[in-house]
């Protein structure tokens, strides 16, 4: 049954680590409007995306939200202080955002956190609020708005991204669930693909599994959703869109997943192989194995990222793939399924002990096909924890199957 309140509790591990570096950068307070910092900060995912949150140095935090949303905003926020603003007001015409940072500037001069405020200017990219299909996006009068009303305006991103990379015990349960979920719809959409099905087909079984299983997994989850892109044998490709192919016999069927529960994604790539796989995709699976082992034996506290990617890309090269892959091979994953830190060669940045990675070497064939491998570790003292149960050499299910 779906838990009628908030099955999470207060998370002041994180709370804590974003109050510390506030006060070691001096600001007043954070106004967050990205719903993964939402999320993070407060434990409410928003539907629409308008609402914001106001996170002080000192003090209780203030959940600004839109009045329909209010009954969601008391069951999963740990904050108690939510003011309300309108979705239409018949004496005010502007757009609700609007409504939403006047309320914000409002609280922040009337507690005094007005003199250093951090707001996410260089956000980037956010996770989807619930409603995926409407997303908001931040525009320029919000920024212009914070600039000519607080005292001072400092970037908020990088305090956020230090403090996310680093994982409490409450997001990996979190994303451990996510992954449970996965590698069970993985198991339910194995078990009843045919040959000549349609890719989109399999990845309406999968998708609606997550969904209708995963609203309220094991009595915690509230909210679960599933994205997927599938391809399949000469349709395998990257960055490219599930179609109307068929379902193939003795190549790879590619799954590209996003699980998200209550906020908290996983990011992985599990394939399925319909018969016996042809020596060309045999081949091809042993030498991404071996890549992959070895990346997730360097993947420890200490190593260092740009080290990682060079190490997946050259030993991609050396099996006879150079330039291989086109898309990154190691990223975070928490809030958003793709979020800092991530691997490549211009960057920096050390594995840390807590961090939570997506691993993802992968090879394409010119002429169509190939595969990936992908899946989330939770970077611990002596190695990392492998989250997705689901097999990486996907042959253990080969024999026999449809058959």
């Amino acid at each position: 049954m779906t838990p009628t309140t908030a099955s999470w509790p207060i998370d002041r591990i994180k709370l804590q680590r974003v109050h510390s570096l506030m006060k070691e950068q001096d600001l007043s307070a954070l106004v967050c409007r990205a719903p993964d910092n939402i999320l993070y900060l407060t434990n409410y995912w928003c539907m629409k995306g308008y609402d914001a949150v106001i996170f002080p140095q000192e003090g209780d935090p203030v959940l600004c939200v839109l009045e329909p949303q209010l009954a969601d905003a008391q069951r999963n926020s740990w904050t108690k202080d939510i003011r309300l603003f309108s979705g239409y007001d018949e004496k005010d015409p502007r757009p609700p955002y609007f409504r939403c940072v006047d309320l914000c500037v409002d609280v922040l001069r009337k507690n005094g956190w007005n003199d250093k405020v951090g707001i996410e200017l260089t956000q980037g990219t956010q996770a989807a609020d619930r409603m995926v299909g409407e997303p908001t996006v931040f525009s320029q009068t919000y920024f212009d708005t914070f600039r000519a009303k607080m005292g001072t305006i400092a970037d908020a991103t990088p305090l956020l991204v230090e403090a996310r990379s680093i994982k409490t015990d409450q997001e990996v349960e979190r994303m451990r669930l996510a992954n449970e979920l996965a590698a069970e719809a993985m198991d339910f959409t194995r078990e009843r693909m045919k040959p000549g099905m349609k890719e989109s087909e399999v990845a309406a079984l999968f998708e609606g599994y997550v969904h209708g299983v995963g609203v309220g997994y094991k009595g915690k989850v509230e909210m679960a959703r599933a994205f997927t892109l599938v391809w399949s044998g000469p349709g395998i490709a990257t960055f490219t869109a599930t179609r109307d192919r068929p379902v193939v016999e003795h190549e790879p069927t590619l799954f590209e997943i996003w699980v998200c529960v209550d906020g908290y994604w996983n990011d992985l790539t599990k394939n399925v192989a319909i018969g016996e796989l042809t020596k060309e995709y045999n081949q091809l699976l042993d030498l991404l194995l071996k890549v992959f082992d070895e990346a997730i034996a360097y993947a420890k506290d200490g190593a260092e990222f740009p080290e990682l990617d060079r190490m997946i890309r050259a030993r991609i090269a050396e099996g006879g793939y150079p330039g291989q892959p086109s898309h990154p091979v190691c990223h975070g994953v928490g809030a958003r399924a793709h979020e800092p830190p991530y691997a490549h060669q211009a960057g920096k940045g050390i594995i840390r002990r807590g961090m939570v990675l997506a691993i993802e070497p992968g090879i394409y064939w010119p002429q169509g096909g190939g595969l990936r491998l992908e899946d989330n570790f939770l970077i611990q003292k002596d190695g990392n924890e492998k989250l997705c149960r689901y097999p990486d050499d996907f042959r253990v299910y080969t024999k026999g199957h449809n058959a």
